[in-house]
């Protein structure tokens, strides 16, 4: 499962992809509200949108919170941030690397994370961090709007057993790191994985 992503490699991918993002893949955003809307009640939370590039999950989780809630998105890229600043005013967005986040410990109830874990140059460290800003029993999303198999194939690439994705390798990942995992779903139409930080 080797990583071989650095923050400014991640930085330039993303950077020229900002503008066209969105309208690639416009169907996405009724699979992210069906995802969030699977947590339940989430009013009054605070949740982290982890690699929120350019806040498709924002506004939804804004709306998810209410008015007692608060929804902070964090990305690496300035250029998808900007973007991100734009699709939910009402939330907070913030420059910074996921793997030293600037919250203090046990802050969030909820950790979304949208297509971030196999863009994490350390994806122990970053499950870690992402833990350590989890409070005890908070709750992480792993989500994209597309199974495993039908990613691959958009990118002509056969899956290999090293995906760090697949259960059997992020099971281990999320346990070894602080977390246990809930449940874990990769159909056609959607990677889901919930997770819950053990107690200390």
């Amino acid at each position: 499962m080797a990583h071989e992503a650095s923050i400014p490699g991640i930085r330039e991918f993303f950077a020229a992809r900002a503008d066209t993002w969105d309208s690639k893949y416009p169907d996405d955003s009724p699979r992210y509200a069906a995802a969030i809307a699977e947590l339940g009640p989430l009013d009054g939370a605070f949740v982290l949108d982890a690699g929120c590039g350019t806040g498709r999950a924002l506004p939804l989780l804004r709306a998810a919170v209410g008015p007692t809630g608060t929804v902070l998105g964090v990305d690496v890229t300035p250029e998808m941030l900007r973007r991100a600043a734009a699709h939910a005013p009402a939330a907070r967005v913030v420059l910074a690397d996921c793997q030293r986040l600037p919250l203090p410990d046990a802050t969030a109830d909820v950790v979304f994370a949208a297509g971030l874990v196999n863009h994490l140059p350390d994806p122990a460290a970053g499950l870690r961090e992402l833990a350590r800003a989890a409070r005890p029993g908070g709750r992480l999303v792993l989500f994209h709007a597309i199974g495993r198999a039908v990613l691959a194939a958009r990118h002509q690439r056969a899956l290999t057993p090293d995906d760090l994705r697949a259960e059997p390798n992020l099971r281990p990942l999320l346990a070894a790191n602080g977390w246990r995992m809930d449940s874990y779903t990769d159909t056609d139409d959607r990677y889901l994985v919930i997770a819950v930080k053990r107690g200390e």
